[in-house]
């Protein structure tokens, strides 16, 4: 039986678990009051690194969100770090309280990963797409037509991003590829050379590896 919280909590789920729990069971002999704010403390930890199962919908043509959250940013830029082009930027800022899990978008294989250190400006302001310490995941689409990037951002309160890729991995949509803890940013860029169709828009709620963010027609 599979527990729904992520591996990639773990350390702080056992850390701040036994340390809360025997917090609580002092506090029950001595100062009962103070634990409500370690039982909320507990819960909130549990939330935070929760991870529910995810069933993608079919069609490898179907490029989804990367990360729960909310989407603040449609745009077009030059990708010169891998794509090395122009490019269709989605940006998707999670909050607190959103799933913290990071998803693949496409299937295919990492033919690029690189962290980069930076400030910790807010997620949603603009310049941490560029200033704020990040990691970038290239893939080369199955049929090797299409080159997508995932950049995981680092925001104001998150300052540890995980990413369990490696250059040559094999990766399927919707697969668990890491996630950053306490509030940030994801972003999605896609060629504009590709044929893409956007399917959402800007304010729009996504859901990891479920939303469709867009379809990459002319494929079989």
């Amino acid at each position: 039986m599979r527990f729904p919280f992520t591996e990639y909590g773990s350390k702080e789920i056992s850390f701040f678990g036994m340390f809360l729990f025997v917090i609580l069971i002092l506090s029950l002999f001595f100062y009962p009051w103070v634990s409500i704010p370690v039982v909320l403390c507990l819960f909130f930890i549990l939330y935070f690194f929760r991870d529910p199962n995810r069933f993608p919908p079919e069609g490898e043509e179907k490029v989804l969100a990367p990360a729960d959250g909310k989407i603040i940013e449609i745009s077009h830029e030059q990708e010169e770090n891998f794509l090395t082009c122009k490019a269709i930027k989605i940006g998707i800022f999670m909050s607190l309280f959103s799933v913290h899990v990071n998803r693949v978008s496409c299937g295919g294989k990492v033919e690029f990963v690189k962290h980069v250190a930076g400030r910790f400006f807010d997620a949603r302001s603009p310049k941490s797409s560029s200033r704020n310490e990040h990691n970038m995941v290239g893939i080369l689409t199955n049929d090797g037509q299409t080159k997508i990037l995932i950049k995981q951002i680092a925001g104001k309160i998150a300052r540890r991003i995980v990413c369990a890729c490696t250059v040559g991995d094999n990766v399927k949509r919707g697969q668990r590829f890491g996630m950053i803890k306490f509030g940030s940013r994801l972003e999605v860029f896609i060629p504009e050379t590709a044929d893409f169709k956007l399917a959402v828009k800007e304010g729009e709620k996504v859901y990891a590896g479920t939303t469709v963010l867009g379809v990459l027609k002319g494929k079989d």
